[in-house]
């Protein structure tokens, strides 16, 4: 099932597609091409665009697929789309000016990228940054980051007992969030509105703390009970979940209110403008 919706790049209409089960946005590769390339006839450009691509093995081309989107006549057909991922990668081949900020901006985020592995320091320094010019409190910043380490703990305590990455971890993490807050975490962030979005990232301070508190008493009990199956780590993960949910409970009887919200943090403006305004300051930073 998609959640079709049409989004504006330079007052153009770019169609998009929200995929519940995976998580993941779609874009119409024919309408981005199209006014990246400023091409009359986007459709046939992109035609010969992938079979360029394909002929030169781009494995981007072939990973690519089709999903139903509104046409030009109003009905549903068939289009090619690309996550946002594969979209970037594409970009790169575009041969056009308005597609040079994203390339820029691609090298860039690269060799931070690289700079971090070298120095992981950085990578806390950039989200201290980042989180500021969101708008976040210094309060809520200083949990946030807390609630990293905890989850860092949670998911190396899960490694040593045998848990996989992926779906396991997802199962578990459900199993914690519907313990303290009653909701699944997809569940928790249709509340909150949230499509792709980190939901800690959307949560109120109270809220980041219950969920803390949940996750490390579920690592402090695996490492007291040390569960060998993972059965036995679902039963872990809803005894740590169901104690973060015991004290919403008793904060909830003291205030008179809940402490799920349907609150969310403020949308950041256009990603594109932005990036485009960021690579700006940066040329200019450089040039002076």
């Amino acid at each position: 099932m998609t959640n079709d919706k049409v989004q504006l790049f330079e007052d153009q209409p770019i169609r998009t597609a929200w995929v519940e089960d995976e998580e993941e946005w779609y874009f119409s590769i024919v309408d981005v091409v199209g006014v990246l390339a400023e091409s009359k006839d986007p459709t046939s450009y992109w035609r010969k665009l992938k079979q360029r691509l394909k002929e030169e093995g781009n494995e981007t081309v072939t990973n690519c697929h089709a999903l139903k989107m509104i046409a030009q006549d109003g009905k549903k057909r068939f289009t090619d789309v690309a996550n946002a991922e594969q979209l970037l990668r594409l970009i790169q081949s575009v041969p056009s000016k308005k597609a040079e900020p994203f390339k820029l901006w691609l090298a860039q985020v690269g060799r931070e990228r690289m700079e971090e592995v070298i120095d992981p320091e950085l990578t806390i320094e950039r989200a201290l940054e980042t989180y500021a010019k969101k708008g976040y409190s210094r309060e809520w910043i200083n949990q946030r980051l807390q609630s990293i380490q905890v989850r860092k703990e949670l998911t190396d305590e899960w490694g040593k007992r045998g848990i996989k990455k992926g779906v396991e971890y997802a199962i578990l993490t459900d199993e914690i969030t519907k313990a303290w807050s009653g909701m699944t975490t997809r569940q928790y962030k249709n509340l909150k509105g949230l499509k792709k979005e980190n939901l800690r990232d959307n949560m109120s301070t109270l809220e980041l703390v219950l969920n803390m508190l949940a996750e490390a008493t579920t690592a402090e009990i695996s490492k007291e009970k040390k569960p060998e199956t993972f059965e036995e780590n679902r039963i872990v993960a809803n005894e740590g979940g169901a104690a973060a949910g015991e004290a919403r409970v008793a904060v909830e009887k003291r205030t008179g209110k809940s402490v799920i919200t349907s609150k969310n943090a403020n949308e950041l403006q256009n990603l594109v403008t932005g990036l485009i305004e960021d690579i700006g300051k940066t040329d200019g930073q450089d040039e002076s």
